[in-house]
This record gives structure tokens, sequence and C-alpha cells, in this order.
């Protein structure tokens, strides 16, 4: 985890919040936005054959997911109901391997509150992992955007880090992920894929996850403040949901 905050500018109040983040992330466990904790490996030479031998996994709530809508907001993908009472923000880099601990622990936790109508989760999706293309983490963004018009984000999302690779991202990998989640796949969603339809909107993500000052992810904030990171309580599912309702959420 590199230190250091990027300067505010106008989003100065959130950066408060994700300063306290990145200092309370470093104390535990995180992916620097220097590339370290993220785990990310060289393509081969053959991405179907490494697709087919990657193991590909859903989300154990993927029922509940399914019903969960998904809206597009500017850089930023919400999930949940929109007159939720309260928002949590997620900052995440879908090759961040401490992302997907999260995801399976507090990220779970949190969509199950979605699902209730309890709160409603603003996704950052970041790609600063992506160094030359090495991880794919733009393409896992691309997908994860295109995801969104197919009304498949919530589900796909969980899918996409429960299958995080050893080594990266590729279209081929994204497919077969996508086979898992009933309703994806389709002509629209595979030229998204192919043609990295999406590739501007993830560049756009980034920009807004950097102009955050985060140096690192996972990053969960609620009115400002970071939570779980200090504590490790958001890569435990119990554990976070107490955080939660600590914070008013629950």
């Amino acid at each position: 985890m590199t230190g250091g905050i990027r300067r505010a500018g106008r989003t100065g109040r959130i950066v408060t919040g994700v300063a306290a983040a990145v200092l309370s992330v470093g104390a535990v466990a995180g992916c620097g936005a220097d590339g370290a904790g993220g785990g990310a490996g060289g393509g081969s030479g053959n991405e179907r054959a490494a697709a087919d031998a990657a193991a590909v996994r859903t989300s154990p709530i993927a029922d509940v997911l399914a019903e969960l809508p998904a809206r597009v907001d500017g850089a930023k993908v919400v999930v949940g109901k929109p007159d939720a009472p309260r928002t949590v923000q997620v900052l995440v880099d879908p090759r961040c391997g401490h992302c997907a601990k999260f995801e399976a622990a507090g990220g779970e936790t949190l969509l199950k509150l979605a699902a209730d109508g309890r709160v409603k989760v603003e996704y950052l999706l970041a790609s600063f992992l992506d160094q030359g293309g090495a991880s794919g983490s733009v393409k896992a963004v691309n997908a994860l955007r295109a995801s969104v018009d197919a009304g498949r984000f919530a589900e796909y999302h969980a899918a996409v880090f429960a299958s995080q690779p050893k080594g990266r991202f590729t279209d081929a990998l994204l497919l077969k992920i996508a086979d898992e989640v009933p309703g994806l796949r389709g002509a629209a969603f595979d030229q998204a894929v192919a043609g990295m339809t999406y590739e501007g909107w993830a560049g756009e993500s980034e920009k807004a996850f950097e102009a955050t000052g985060a140096q690192g992810t996972p990053v969960v904030l609620v009115d400002g403040r970071a939570l779980g990171a200090k504590d490790g309580s958001m890569f435990d599912a119990q554990a976070f949901a107490r955080t939660l309702k600590g914070a008013g959420i629950g």
C-alpha cells in the first residue's frame, strides 16, 4: 500500500474519508495503487485454453442478486432501490485480491441489505492494476458496465470477483463467467465485451477513482467515513454487519 493523498480538488469532502480508509486499509491489507497486492500476472499465449481451465464461481446468493436493480450514474454503478434511505460507496478493482475477499464477505452483506431496500450501493470500479494491460482490469470493468445494460450487474459483479483468475481477465474468461449468469449472454453483451464498447467509460471510472485520492482498494465509505478497514471487519460477513449497524445501517 502506498501512502500519501492526491489533491482533492472538488472532491475534498470525500477525500477526507478516503484518506482515513487508505491509512486503515494499509494497517490490514489492500491492493495499492502502485500495483502491490493485486496478484496480476501476464497473459498466456492461448487465452481460450486458459479460460477453459479457469474455475468459474457464482455467488451463493445469486438468486437474490438477480433481482437487484442497477443503473449507471456518471462514472458509478448504483445497485439497489432508488429510494433506499442510506448510501454506501464501494471502491474496488476487479483484479484486487483483497477486493475479492471483501466481496465474498462484506460485499455480500451489503447486497443483502440492498435487496431488503435498506441501502443502495455506489460502485466505483477502478482499474489501476491494469499496468500495460497486464491484469485485464479494464476488460473486466468494460464487461461489468455492459452487464448493466442486460440487467444483470449485481449477479455478474459477484461472479467476476468470485472467479478472479491467477493470471489476467480475458474476453474468453469474462464470457465464460457470463455463461453462469442467466440472461446475460447475447449478441449485445458479447459484442460489448469483444469490441470494448465501454473502454471509455472504464477510463472515466478510473479517473473518478483517482480523484477521490484513494491509494488502494477496497474502500467502503458511509457519509464519507471509512468502514471496516482498520479492524478488518470488511473481510468477515458477520463482523461487517455489526460495523454497518454501528453506522446506522442494518
